[in-house]
């Protein structure tokens, strides 16, 4: 492999398979939400790094776009998921 950064996306790839790992196997959801905020962070990451070591620069707005979906659904996650505090325990 000549070019480094796919040496380097290759690498971030075993991470984010590792990552995947540990959000199957982690009891908490707090602790699974951030592994995948951090799986989201490290996609992009790779995706940058293909797009360079491609030559490819429309990847480099896919990476955009995978950075913000990852922000947003980490948000609606905790506002409207599980994480958030629950309306209906609330008094008047």
């Amino acid at each position: 492999m000549d070019d480094p950064h796919l040496f380097a996306a290759l690498v971030l790839l075993a991470a984010v398979t590792a990552g995947l790992i540990v959000v199957l196997r982690r009891p908490s959801r707090v602790e699974r939400l951030l592994a995948l905020q951090l799986l989201g962070t490290t996609t992009v990451a790779v995706v940058l790094l293909l797009a360079h070591g491609l030559a490819l620069p429309g990847l480099r707005n896919l990476a955009l776009v995978l950075g913000l979906l990852s922000s947003i659904v980490g948000v609606a996650f905790v506002r409207y998921g599980k994480l958030g505090s629950d309306r209906k325990r609330r008094g008047p």
